[in-house]
């Protein structure tokens, strides 16, 4: 299921989230620039290797500069499209620097929670999806009964409340890393694939932060 828009309101230009699809877009474009065996140095290089960052063999700036590297085009489409459609809101809500802020610390925070039940990788990790992983947390906590228009295949589309669609999503992801972790245990395969814990961890913290943060527009806050 695709979410296509949602109904919450908002009072201010969401600045900060048009300037983050921006640079991932780019950052991307000039990915798929360089020559396969480049592009990979360059995953490797600023990508986050759970092996390399928990002993030491890695620059800790990797935490930020993975968050703006997307494996495909899939990849990079489906961060900036929820980014877009959730992030409005919590950008509204926090103001334009705190938000900028909170998108960090979770996308940090993802990465420290898949580093936590992963971190024996040397697969490096790329993406928005902690940090936007965030963002739907906020939005859970903040938006809970904003409606959601949902398109499911085939061609049929209606309304849910937020706090089911993330909710569900949420659920999804903790079973899917608990699953993976299980797998992992039980085997000697270097670890891959979507970094479920990221996502647990970066909606985690922004359910958390959103509710500690100060506000920019209280009074605008949806009462349901």
């Amino acid at each position: 299921m695709i979410p296509l828009r949602d109904d919450a309101p908002r009072f201010s230009a969401p600045a900060i989230t048009w300037f983050l699809v921006v640079l991932n877009v780019v950052v991307f474009l000039f990915e798929i620039s360089l020559p396969l065996q480049q592009r990979a140095e360059l995953l490797t290089t600023f990508g986050v290797v759970p092996a390399a960052l928990a002993h030491g063999g890695a620059p800790w700036a990797t935490l930020i500069t993975s968050m703006f590297l997307h494996a495909s085009w899939g990849h990079v489409i489906g961060n900036m499209w929820f980014l877009v459609i959730f992030g409005d809101n919590v950008e509204d809500y926090l103001g334009h620097f705190r938000y900028l802020i909170f998108y960090f610390v979770c996308g940090i925070a993802a990465s420290g929670l898949q580093i936590l039940f992963d971190p024996h990788s040397t697969v490096p990790g790329v993406g928005a999806s902690g940090a936007i992983a965030g963002v739907l947390g906020a939005y859970f906590a903040l938006y809970p009964s904003a409606r959601v228009l949902m398109f499911f295949p085939i061609f049929f589309m209606f309304w849910l409340p937020a706090w089911v669609v993330l909710g569900y999503w949420f659920v999804v992801q903790f079973l899917s890393g608990a699953a993976t972790s299980i797998a992992q245990a039980s085997s000697t395969v270097n670890s891959g694939g979507i970094a479920f814990w990221a996502h647990v961890g970066g909606f985690a913290a922004g359910l958390v932060l959103a509710k500690v943060l100060p506000t920019r527009h209280t009074r605008f806050r949806l009462q349901h």
